[in-house]
C-alpha cells in the first residue's frame, strides 16, 4: 500500500493498512478471521461508497493519479510481444509517445499512445506526456504502415495536451497535429481509441480520430485542462474544480453527448488498484470493437468514421434574414 494516495483515497487506505498489519501481526490467532471479515466488508463498504460519489474534478484527480497505469503498462498485459518502433524520419524520435507493431490474440496491430514518466528523471525524458510535432509524425508514419498492410490501428490517449514550447512550434505543431487528424479521417483501416487517462486539447485528438473511441470510467477529454479554462474565464486558476464542473469532462458526460461510444468500467477504486484486471477489461473492449471492424468494406468504414464526426455537436440553422435581424 505505499506509495501516493489522493486525499478522497486515504481514509481507505488507512483501513487497508490496518487490515494488513493485522493479519501480518497474528496470521494464526484465534477469532482473528472474524475481526478481518468485518474490516473488510467496511473497507469494502467504503471503497464502493467513496467511488460512486466522485466528484468530475475527483474524477479529473484519478485521471492523474500518479500509480495510474501508462500505455506501457498496458501493453505489458496487453501485447506482451510488442516491438516499438522509433522516429519519424524527419527530426528525431520523442519518447513522449510510444508505437509499434503487436500481435494480440493472433491479430496483428500497430498500436500507438501517449507515454507520461513515474518520476522526475522519467517524466523529463517523457515531457510529462505531452508531444513535440516529431513524435506526432512518428505516430502518423506508423498509422500510415498500417494502413499500408491492412492493419488495425489501435490508440492510447494520455496528456495533457501537446507540447507548446517554442522548438515544437517551430516545427511545425500545429501542422503536425492537424496532418494528423486529416490523415486518420482517411486511413481505410479500423481505428480504436481508448482515452486511458487524460485527453488534453489537440494533443489528443491528433492520434483520437477514431471509428471506435472509448473512455476509461475515471478518464477526461477535454478542449482544455480545468486549470487552464480556469485562468482564461476567471483569470484564476486555482477555480479549476468550477471549471471542471463547467467542461463536462468525464466519461459519462461525454458518453451523454455523443462525444464517445463506450465506457469501459475499472476495477471499484480506479485502474491504478488493479492494473491487470483494468488491461483486461480494455483488452476485450477493444478485440471486440476491431474484430466488429474488420469485416466491413474500406469504403463502408470511412464513409461511417466521417458521418460519426459531421453528427457531433448541437447546432442551429437560421435563414440569412432571420440572422440579420429586425431592419433598422
Amino acid at each position: 500500500m505505499n506509495g501516493t494516495w489522493l486525499d478522497f483515497e486515504k481514509p481507505i487506505v488507512e483501513l487497508e493498512r490496518k487490515i494488513e498489519d493485522l493479519r501480518a501481526s497474528a496470521p494464526e490467532s484465534a477469532g482473528i478471521e472474524e475481526e478481518l471479515g468485518r474490516l473488510e466488508r467496511k473497507a469494502e463498504k467504503l471503497r464502493r461508497d467513496v467511488y460512486s460519489k466522485l466528484t468530475r474534478w475527483q474524477r479529473v484527480k484519478l485521471a492523474r493519479h500518479p500509480r495510474r497505469p501508462y500505455t506501457n503498462d498496458y501493453l505489458k498485459y496487453i501485447a506482451p510481444g510488442f516491438m516499438e518502433l522509433h522516429g519519424d524520419r524527419r527530426f528525431g524520435d520523442d519518447p513522449a509517445i510510444v508505437g509499434g507493431l503487436a500481435v494480440v490474440d493472433d491479430l496483428p496491430i500497430v498500436i500507438v499512445g501517449h507515454q507520461k514518466g513515474r518520476d522526475t528523471k522519467e517524466n523529463i525524458y517523457r515531457n510529462f506526456g505531452m508531444a513535440h510535432p516529431e513524435g506526432y509524425r512518428k505516430a502518423l508514419r506508423l498509422m500510415r504502415l498500417a494502413a499500408n498492410f491492412g492493419c488495425p490501428i489501435v490508440t492510447f490517449v494520455d496528456t495533457p495536451g501537446a507540447y507548446p514550447g517554442l522548438g515544437a512550434e517551430e516545427r511545425g505543431q500545429s501542422e503536425a497535429l492537424a496532418r494528423n487528424i486529416l490523415e486518420m479521417a482517411h486511413l481505410a483501416v479500423p481505428i480504436v481509441t481508448v482515452v486511458i487517462g487524460e485527453g488534453g486539447s489537440g494533443g489528443a485528438l491528433a492520434i483520437a480520430v477514431g471509428d471506435v473511441v472509448m473512455m476509461l470510467e475515471n478518464s477526461i477529454y477535454s478542449v482544455i485542462t480545468p486549470e487552464g479554462c480556469a485562468a482564461i474565464l476567471w483569470k484564476d486558476a486555482s477555480k479549476a474544480e468550477q471549471a471542471a464542473e463547467a467542461l463536462k469532462l468525464t466519461a459519462p458526460d461525454l458518453l451523454e453527448l455523443q462525444v464517445i461510444d463506450e465506457v469501459i468500467p475499472e476495477p471499484v477504486g480506479g485502474a491504478h488498484r488493479d492494473p491487470e484486471e483494468a488491461a483486461r477489461r480494455v483488452k476485450d473492449a477493444v478485440l471486440r470493437h476491431v474484430r466488429g471492424l474488420l469485416g466491413l468494406p474500406a469504403q463502408e468504414l470511412l464513409d461511417r468514421r466521417l458521418e460519426k464526426y459531421l453528427k457531433m455537436g448541437v447546432y442551429l440553422e437560421e435563414t440569412a434574414a432571420a440572422a440579420s435581424g429586425p431592419p433598422a
